[in-house]
């Protein structure tokens, strides 16, 4: 069946509220771990997953930072005394607008401008939003005014009074974002569970999960063991909890996400010959977009933003992933670039040939999402004896459950 017309109901199973986990383990390690391989299903628990991983091998983190990404306003009205409160303003951050790379618009001080959602848009008509806070000893007003439209989302230019950073800013008075699905309000707890270990780049709305199994312990494990580890960076948006309302998948618009990853990890791919382990379906969504970046690249393209269908509309025959990687190699040299930044809608669904990632670790993810057709595309449709397992035996499902490895 072409992709296009993969009908997102057979990507459903029955998920008990009961089976989400609404809080991580008090130690990351200990959760469970299935272990997919070759068709056949064992369990056991994730500090042992060096255990099942070739020494040698070369294992892709994504190091991207969830950001304190949600932001409350309090609408005034002329008319209000100080007794009363005004409506309530939510901002969800998404994009940078302004400046557009996200680690300069961090270090931004005194303006910057997101593309957010706003909550509670029909209450804010008007003018713009102010509130107080306090960064260390200093008093500061934050105001945010609307500046325009970006496709479903809102421009907002955020000003504040003081010389500190948006990075300071945020991490005074923004909330962390967890999942809708946990049907909870963030806790402190969650300023760190909610974290990878080698989370460092700051600019994700949501945690790239499956990392979130790792300790240090683990990782000098996999040190000992001889894995050569490298991080690359796809910042997750919002969109990676949009459902898929649309019958067939091919009426479903991917969202965009941007990567960062370095010369060096792609040099290290091409001596790896283009195999890797990926941590968690943002990596998987970062090497893969790799690939068609160098197509573009060797088509003489500048921009090298991957569309969501174009895996299943180029003509790629003939071109293997090291010549691929290659072709990017020289586009970065022309450019005298270490760093290649990007932007990705890449849908990975039945049909899809992987070029990099030979191995894959995450997490259980929800029915009838983009997540579960990725996982189903990767193990040759087979989903559905590791989902059946995972629920026989009580396994914890979704951002701060169990993990699996899956070795097709």
């Amino acid at each position: 069946m072409e992709p296009k017309h993969i009908q997102i109901k057979d990507y459903n199973y029955p998920l008990p509220d009961e089976r989400i986990a609404k809080f991580p383990l008090a130690e990351r390690d200990t959760s469970k771990l299935l272990v997919y391989q070759q068709g056949n299903i064992s369990q056991d628990h994730f500090r042992n997953l060096p255990d099942y991983l070739p020494q040698g091998a070369l294992m892709i983190f994504n190091n991207t930072r969830v950001v304190r990404a949600r932001l409350h306003f309090r609408k005034s009205t002329p008319t209000q005394n100080e007794n009363s409160l005004g409506a309530l303003i939510e901002i969800f951050i998404l994009e940078p607008a302004m400046p557009v790379e996200y680690q300069e618009n961090f270090l931004s001080r005194g303006k910057c401008s997101w593309y957010c959602m706003v909550g509670n848009l029909k209450k804010w008509k008007t003018g713009a939003l102010h509130q107080e806070i306090c960064i260390g000893q200093e008093r500061v007003t934050l105001s945010a005014s609307r500046t325009g439209t970006h496709g479903t989302s809102h421009e907002i230019e955020f000003s504040w009074d003081s010389n500190h950073t948006w990075a300071e800013v945020l991490e005074a008075t923004g909330e962390l974002p967890i999942p809708p699905y946990l049907n909870r309000n963030t806790e402190q707890s969650d300023l760190t569970t909610y974290q990878t270990v080698y989370s460092k780049i700051k600019g994700s709305v949501a945690a790239p999960t499956a990392g979130l199994h790792f300790t240090p312990e683990v990782l000098s494990t996999l040190d000992a063991h001889g894995i050569d580890r490298e991080e690359v960076t796809l910042h997750v948006g919002a969109g990676t909890f949009k459902p898929v309302k649309s019958e067939e998948i091919g009426d479903h618009d991917m969202h965009t996400e941007h990567i960062a990853v370095r010369r060096e990890t792609i040099e290290k791919l091409i001596r790896y010959e283009g195999k890797a382990i990926a941590v968690g379906t943002t990596s998987v969504r970062t090497l893969e977009s790799l690939y068609y970046m160098g197509i573009l690249a060797m088509q003489g393209k500048e921009d090298l933003h991957v569309e969501q269908w174009m895996p299943y509309e180029s003509d790629t025959k003939g071109i293997d992933t090291c010549q691929a990687l290659c072709a990017l190699l020289e586009y970065m040299d022309k450019r005298n670039i270490d760093v290649l930044h990007s932007s990705t809608q890449i849908i990975i669904a039945p049909g899809y040939d992987f070029h990099i990632v030979k191995v894959m670790i995450t997490n259980f993810h929800q029915p009838q999402s983009t997540l579960l057709l990725l996982v189903s595309a990767f193990v040759k449709g087979d989903w559905h004896s590791i989902y059946d397992y995972a629920l026989a035996n009580d396994f914890r499902f979704l951002s701060y459950g169990d993990s699996s490895i899956l070795i097709p």
